[in-house]
């Protein structure tokens, strides 16, 4: 799909649009292809790209929190801090853009990422 094509659909500038896949092109979630016919696909099978990769390429992590950082943070806290960032990890990468096609009311509705 063209970057000018998706940005209008979404209502999203194309400019922020091109820094995002800028990031799920250099962590081969999508590819791009050049030309008349150009534009962005994934790069993998959707059952192959989770939630979890497109909030770690976008976001870096699935959940922070700067109390993770913090050496003042009591230790019980950050255990518990831990705890729920492994856990949001773990649900994030077992979602598929395969299963959410799957799930969808609509077969013929397209995800944009």
């Amino acid at each position: 799909m063209r970057v000018e094509d998706l940005a209008l659909e979404q209502g999203v500038p194309a400019n922020y649009l091109v820094q995002i896949l800028i990031e799920l092109k250099s962590n081969q979630i999508v590819k791009s292809q050049r030309g008349k016919e150009g534009g962005y696909m994934l790069a993998r099978p959707p059952a192959e790209i989770t939630l979890g990769d497109i909030l770690r390429s976008v976001h870096g992590q699935v959940f922070d929190t700067p109390a993770l950082a913090d050496p003042e943070c009591p230790a019980e806290l950050l255990a518990a801090w831990r705890r729920l960032q492994k856990t949001l990890d773990d649900a994030a990468d077992a979602i598929t853009f395969q299963q959410l096609f799957e799930a969808s009311q609509d077969k013929e509705k397209m995800y944009y990422i």
